[in-house]
Order: C-alpha cells, then structure tokens, then sequence
C-alpha cells in the first residue's frame, strides 16, 4: 500500500470518527451565545470549539477558540493556527488533492491535542489529593478527547504507573493502528475498523480491570 493510499484510508476514517462523536455537540454549538452551549461544562465547551475548528477551519471558529482561551486562561497561541487555515484554501484549488488535505488534517489534529482536553488537568488535581480512582477516570476522559495516535498513546503510557489496563490498551491500540494501515478502503472495510474503534473507545471508559 502507498503511503498517499494509507494516509487516505487513516484520514477518511479519522474524519468519520470525528464527525460522528461531535455530531450532537456541533448541534448545541450553531452559536456560542446560544443557551445550550452556554450551559456546558468549560471542558464540553473545549471539546465543542476543538471540534467545530477542525471539521470547519474557519475564521469564527478559530476567533471563538481563542476568546474560550482567554476566559478560562488556557495557555496557547491561536495564531499559529493560521497556517492550516491558508494551506486549506490553497488545497481547495487544487485537482486530487486528497492526499494533502489529509496530511493537513493530520497536522491540525495535532495542534488540537497540544490544547490538552481540561479532563487531564482535572486529573492532576485529583492525583495531587490521593484520589487515585478520580485520576484514573478523569485520564480516561481525556484520552478519549484526543485525535492523533501519538496524543493517545503518550497519554497511556503517563496513566500506565498508575493504572494496569493502560497497557492493555496500548496494545490494543498498536494492533488497531496495524489494521488500519493495512486495510483497504472499501465500504466493508471502512465499516469494520468504525467498529473496532467503537469497541476500543468503549474498553477505554470501562473503569473495569
């Protein structure tokens, strides 16, 4: 398999995922100043605004990113998403350009994890005061809000001292990388690895040893 092929196949699957997981928070947030949004706890609100900036890099979704950042002092510079967002509109004139709006997206992907999902900070805490089952689930939550391999990998293995199915699921999660790279992109086999990324992501939040 090409490398352009196995970035298409990751990428589509990625995007599949991501849209499916946001479908119901991308309807509570049509408007920031809308109730349900508001409403939200700020670590939902993240993961709204994450969301929305990634299946939809535009410049409201970036500036409204950034005011979050500001009211709640999470520390990181909005600006330097920029780039991603000029290079998709240079992508978008161009003929069969898959491949690059896939590297793009991996990229993006990417910058979104180092705004790290406000679940782990509350883990920290937890961890701080001895709590040691909060720390677990809370990581957990975390996990669960990130995109590239190499976020939810890292974040595993930080979790594997204190948690010893954290290995389990590295492992498990190697061997669905090892699918993934290997598999076709038909329907069937595009079905397939949604499953078995469904199930994964349900062994993750099973607090269960």
């Amino acid at each position: 398999m090409t490398s352009t092929t196995t970035f298409t196949i990751i990428f589509t699957i990625i995007i599949a995922l991501v849209l499916l997981r946001a479908f119901w928070l991308r309807i509570k947030a049509a408007s920031t100043r809308n109730d349900s949004f508001k409403q939200l706890p700020p670590k939902d609100q993240l993961s709204v605004l994450k969301e929305c900036l990634l299946n939809n890099p535009t410049e409201k979704n970036l500036q409204n990113l950034k005011d979050f950042g500001e009211q709640f002092q999470v520390d990181f510079d909005g600006e330097t998403y920029r780039p991603f967002m000029k290079r998709q509109l240079e992508i978008a004139r161009q003929k069969n350009a898959l491949a690059e709006d896939n590297e793009l997206f991996a990229a993006e992907a990417r910058w979104l994890d180092s705004i790290l999902p406000l679940e782990f900070a509350e883990a920290k805490a937890a961890l701080a005061c001895g709590e040691n089952a909060t720390y677990i689930e809370k990581s957990l939550e975390g996990i669960s809000r990130l995109y590239s391999d190499e976020a939810i990998l890292d974040a595993l293995e930080k979790l594997a001292p204190h948690y010893e199915k954290a290995m389990s699921l590295i492992d498990s999660y190697k061997e669905l990388v090892d699918i993934r790279e290997q598999s076709g992109a038909s329907d069937e086999e595009l079905e397939k690895l949604r499953k078995i990324r469904n199930k994964w992501d349900e062994d993750l939040l099973n607090l269960q040893q």
